[in-house]
């Protein structure tokens, strides 16, 4: 076991996929894990598995999120929660956009601004942030919303290290781009048909890969912050240029 100063972490979107291989792969490392998700049955499972301490609860309620987290020192924060929708800023609803900036903004912001005051009083945490590539390229057919928002992550996780500067508070983004979980099975409704279109023909990552990260990141030594970890699968890159031809003239 790591040297390490963290005996207890907060783990958002705890109950599937990314979340609940990060709680794991805490839990392993020995560390006391509190799992935060809204589907209370996965959650106990969870817990049965790991050992990790579970609270049913949505991040977008901040009452709930402020007396969890005023119960117990927190050392490691991961923001991991996260939703996604189909369409673009032309064919999305109110609804869509006000669900992606509440979950995917508005309570990472939110829950760190809960948790990061103890970590400076007593000099000792880590913010990790799950964002996305989303937030760094635009590429055609994602989300206008989902990429805003995991830009907002992305640029809240840069100025944390500002205002962190002269403590031993670390913060530490990590942008994943494809992983196989659940999320591609909601956007379209069938999860055996976002098998065969994203992922059967595909190497992507797998969750246990991103939590692997985590783990480095957090077990590194004290002296040393990674602030930002880009993963991709080996065969997927980013980038490429989209270039629309003229319109044919008018007859």
């Amino acid at each position: 076991m790591s040297n390490q100063p963290y005996r207890t972490a907060l783990v958002t979107g705890a109950s599937s996929g990314i979340g609940a291989a990060i709680v794991g792969r805490l839990r392993e490392a020995g560390i006391e894990v509190h799992a935060v998700a809204r589907d209370k049955d996965r959650l106990a499972r969870l817990a049965d598995e790991t050992g990790c301490i579970p609270h049913a609860m949505s991040v977008s309620d901040r009452d709930a999120m402020a007396a969890l987290s005023s119960s117990i020192d927190i050392d490691i924060l991961v923001n991991n929660a996260g939703q996604s929708r189909t369409g673009n800023i032309v064919n999305t609803t109110a609804d869509d956009i006000d669900a992606l900036v509440d979950v995917n903004l508005r309570a990472v912001l939110q829950l760190t601004h809960l948790v990061v005051p103890g970590m400076i009083r007593r000099d000792r945490g880590h913010v990790i942030n799950i964002s996305s590539i989303a937030g760094h390229y635009a590429f055609a057919g994602g989300n206008t919303i989902y990429h805003a928002t995991k830009a907002g992550v992305h640029s809240l996780s840069q100025q944390l290290r500002c205002d962190l500067y002269g403590s031993h508070v670390r913060v530490t983004e990590i942008s994943p781009a494809r992983v196989e979980t659940e999320v591609f099975g909601r956007l379209i409704g069938d999860m055996e048909e976002a098998k065969r279109r994203f992922f059967d023909e595909y190497e992507s990552l797998l969750p246990v890969d991103i939590a692997n990260s985590v783990a480095f990141a957090v077990l590194a030594p004290q002296r040393m912050n990674v602030s930002f970890m880009e993963v991709l699968p080996t065969m997927q890159v980013v980038g490429g240029l989209n270039f629309a031809k003229k319109s044919a003239d008018p007859a």
